[in-house]
């Protein structure tokens, strides 16, 4: 096993969040709102929306200015936390 360290982030800095989840009319808006509980700055134009093969899925990328590791690992609890998301990277 290596000694080598994973790289560490500066913040802040620009971070993409990508949320996978069950297709439907309000799952774009839902997304956005919890990311914009912890980050209020996220609009609509930092979002990119691409639907699965079939369209059960969605897959959202959120870029948000990240402050540090205890906003990000808040938003991702909130993100998992919600019924319809089947992963978050």
């Amino acid at each position: 096993m290596s000694d080598v360290e994973a790289p560490k982030i500066e913040f802040p800095c620009r971070y993409p969040i990508k949320v996978m989840g069950s297709a439907s009319p309000e799952f774009e808006q839902e997304i956005l709102a919890l990311v914009q509980r912890h980050a209020p700055e996220v609009r609509d134009e930092h979002m990119s929306v691409r639907p699965s093969n079939n369209g059960n899925y969605l897959a959202v990328t959120v870029i948000i200015e990240a402050t540090g590791v205890e906003q990000l690992s808040l938003m991702f609890a909130d993100l998992c936390a919600h019924a319809s998301v089947k992963l978050v990277l």
